[in-house]
């Protein structure tokens, strides 16, 4: 049985995207040069972007005490207080994931969000997925590795979740593509 804590219980909604989740995505797209990553945490998918040569500007709402370069709302965030970055790639709190979207089509042409795969399923947020840039849709056909709360200390379980890689691109109007990814090591 899958127990569901309350979202007080979740404080920040930090939950440490797995490495291979990035570089899954890093397979599948070319990632421009200077990215924000808005949501940063602990700099899981930060580390991995640098080790592939990107610059990356970090940003979370809580200072973890890594050297983030900004400790502040994401959707408080203006565009001329950023400097010019060519997309945003995150793992947003889920509950936030709809308005990060939006916003962050306003900072810059390209949206890389790691999401559940039901995100795609709601008619509340068709603002976001009708008309509004998204351009593919990554779908991991095998469960990422759980991606636990932050501060978690009991049972470790496997993920019963799907996620997929969902991505924008400012001026886009035709239907997305779907596409089927892997995270696992030598598969295609």
């Amino acid at each position: 049985m899958l127990i569901r804590h309350p979202d007080s219980a979740r404080g920040k909604d930090l939950y440490e995207t797995p490495e291979a989740a990035t570089l899954a995505l890093l397979a599948v797209e070319t990632l421009p040069p200077k990215i924000l990553e808005p949501a940063c945490g602990r700099g899981a998918i930060s580390k991995v972007l640098r080790n592939a040569g990107h610059t990356v500007v970090e940003n979370d709402i809580v200072d973890y005490g890594l050297g983030q370069d900004r400790v502040q709302d994401f959707l408080d965030i203006k565009q001329a207080e950023i400097d010019a970055v060519d997309a945003v790639v995150t793992n947003p709190p889920y509950r936030l994931a709809q308005p990060f979207v939006r916003h962050a089509l306003t900072l810059c042409p390209r949206v890389f969000m790691l999401l559940r795969l039901t995100f795609y399923e709601s008619e509340r947020r068709r603002d976001v997925l009708e008309g509004a840039g998204l351009i593919r849709v990554h779908v991991f056909r095998n469960r990422l590795p759980m991606m636990h709360r932050d501060g978690w200390t009991g049972n470790r379980a496997s993920n019963s979740v799907a996620f997929a890689w969902f991505v924008w691109e400012r001026g886009f109007l035709d239907n997305p593509e779907l596409d089927r990814i892997s995270w696992s090591r030598g598969a295609s």
